[in-house]
């Protein structure tokens, strides 16, 4: 099936008034902060919002990882020269050290997507 050349030429205009009024919708538009505020909801915005609780949970996760490395610092010290407990104590400590890195991996690379986020839509958040 063809389209006519008055088909096609009109399917052309309407694309290209798509794309140079879109720009104009997408800078007025408010992410319904307006709307949060009236009803007490705060004015952090939702991308702020999950960076703040994914913050939370890298710390959190951090602080367990730190634990797993004091446990298998407790089982090395305590275990008396007894080899099965140096070897269950030097797991822990690998363990946790692998834990720390992909922790820290993690957060490095959500920053930056969430940073990169908030520089393309023009908001004037900003993540550290």
């Amino acid at each position: 099936m063809q389209l006519s050349k008055k088909a096609l030429f009109a399917a052309t205009l309407v694309a290209l008034f798509a794309l140079t009024v879109s720009p104009v919708f997408a800078t007025t538009f408010d992410y319904g902060l307006t709307y949060g505020q009236q009803l007490g909801f705060g004015t952090r915005e939702f991308r702020e919002a999950i960076m703040a609780v994914i913050n939370i949970l890298m710390g959190f996760l951090g602080i367990v990882a730190l634990i797993v490395i004091l446990l298998g610092g407790f089982f090395w010290m305590t275990a008396g020269g007894n080899d099965d407990r140096i070897a269950q104590g030097r797991g822990y400590i690998i363990a946790g050290v692998i834990g720390l890195v992909i922790i820290f991996a993690s957060y490095a690379l959500i920053t930056f997507v969430i940073n990169s986020m908030i520089g393309v839509t023009g908001s004037t958040a900003s993540f550290t």
